[in-house]
């Protein structure tokens, strides 16, 4: 084959590898009677925020779920399916897969098992087992592979997410799931992902905002400290000059000496990196990504 022709056969493979995401899933319509009973009423809310509350649903086959509101799209039906048919297309280890929707009073997406609860569970109930420091290095390497995905491999380009620990759940095997994705636009920790055209490139507001967001994550990961409005503390200590001095006073108890100091440090040292990149981004999340598994060394 001439080179030439070859060159761009490459080209367009890689083109279409990046432009596309997975098959369409099945999607169940539940019904919205089935979904009330399962939530109670409505009532196990996990989280909330300005796009719905997200609930905590038991089925009648014992299967445990995560429910969410989909308040965007009370005024237009056919963006409600755009959005199920989006979030069908999403294949990835580290995001809940949608299952399939209900409708009624409200507009409900039905997401994954979600069998272990939340990491903001995990770090405020005392009766869950500590989750150990291999667990924390293999969530926050989880949740940067979702974000390279989603950057690189979703189609369309254009959504939002949020990441906190509130909001990402446990499946039952302990495997982290990014679950506050969405194609809309809305307001407050969401942020718009760029185009995938752009991924390398793009080191813009948007990129600068959900790497911010992963920093405080991380922050959390090694504190077990859930912070939902920004992680100000966190960040006025990961910023200050005397961290080093300081680490052994805010590291998570739960974890006792069972850590490994030097990979620590190296963690900390991409929290700062990521907690300077909110306002100027030097680092795609691609890069980041891979300059996390570096330096924890936790195999993806």
């Amino acid at each position: 084959m001439d080179p030439v022709i070859r060159k761009l056969r490459f080209r367009l493979l890689a083109w279409l590898h990046r432009s596309r995401s997975g098959p369409i899933s099945f999607m169940k319509k539940f019904s919205y009677k089935d979904v009330k009973r399962a939530t109670d009423g409505f009532h196990r809310i996990i989280y909330s925020n300005s796009r719905g509350a997200a609930y905590k649903a038991k089925f009648e086959g014992g299967e445990v779920a995560l429910v969410k509101e989909a308040r965007a799209f009370d005024e237009g039906i056919d963006n409600f399916y755009r959005e199920v048919q989006f979030l069908g297309r999403l294949h990835h280890r580290h995001l809940l897969a949608l299952r399939g929707f209900s409708t009624g009073h409200k507009r409900l997406l039905v997401f994954d098992n979600i069998e272990n609860g939340s990491l903001k569970e995990h770090f405020n109930d005392p009766l869950r087992t500590p989750l150990n420091w291999k667990a924390r290095l293999q969530i926050a390497v989880g949740v940067a592979a979702a974000l390279e995905y989603l950057l690189l491999f979703s189609n369309p380009p254009v959504y939002h997410v949020s990441i906190s620990s509130s909001n990402i759940m446990f499946d039952e095997n302990f495997t982290a799931k990014l679950s506050d994705v969405g194609l809309l636009s809305s307001v407050g920790t969401y942020v718009e992902m760029p185009h995938p055209s752009c991924s390398e490139e793009c080191l813009g507001q948007e990129c600068g905002n959900i790497i911010f967001q992963l920093g405080v994550l991380i922050l959390e990961l090694i504190t077990g400290q859930s912070s939902e409005q920004g992680g100000t503390d966190l960040i006025q200590w990961v910023q200050g000059s005397r961290l080093s001095s300081s680490i052994h006073m805010m590291i998570d108890p739960d974890l006792g000496n069972n850590y490994d100091s030097r990979e620590l440090k190296k963690l900390l040292s991409v929290a700062r990196l990521c907690i300077k990149s909110k306002n100027n981004p030097k680092f795609p999340i691609p890069q980041v990504f891979r300059y996390l598994q570096k330096k924890v060394d936790i195999p993806y």
